[in-house]
């Protein structure tokens, strides 16, 4: 079609536009540009490396019980499901599922305002 930009422009146009949330883990992720033999630019979000497990930053305990998720207790904690991302950071897990697979489990929920952003690891 003719006269119709892709979307990625659609932000390079707009100062201050965004395309993730700011509530969203990939908000802070840089993105790159990767550019074909053929000249066209291809847009990527790189890699988001995560916050240093310290110790330092504020949590608090939650004992997991039959039933729970990490969305569900994203919103218990936080008001929004989609925010389950915010208590995987916080438990050196691999897989978010592993939070909350085993009743008994104790997970490190971050206070409001969750983990600073800056100097990030693997």
């Amino acid at each position: 079609m003719a006269g119709i930009e892709p979307y990625e422009n659609a932000f390079d146009s707009i100062p201050g536009a965004h395309p993730y949330p700011r509530t969203s883990r990939y908000h802070d992720a840089e993105t790159g540009v990767h550019r074909r033999p053929d000249g066209t630019e291809v847009r990527y979000t790189k890699r988001r490396l995560l916050p240093p497990l310290d110790g330092d930053q504020a949590t608090r305990e939650h004992t997991v019980a039959a039933g729970d998720r990490p969305d569900l207790l994203a919103q218990r904690y936080f008001g929004d499901p989609a925010q389950w991302w915010q208590i995987a950071d916080a438990n050196p897990v691999l897989d978010p599922r592993e939070l909350t697979d085993e009743a008994g489990r104790v997970v490190d929920i971050p206070l409001d305002g969750g983990f600073p952003r800056g100097d990030r690891r693997v």
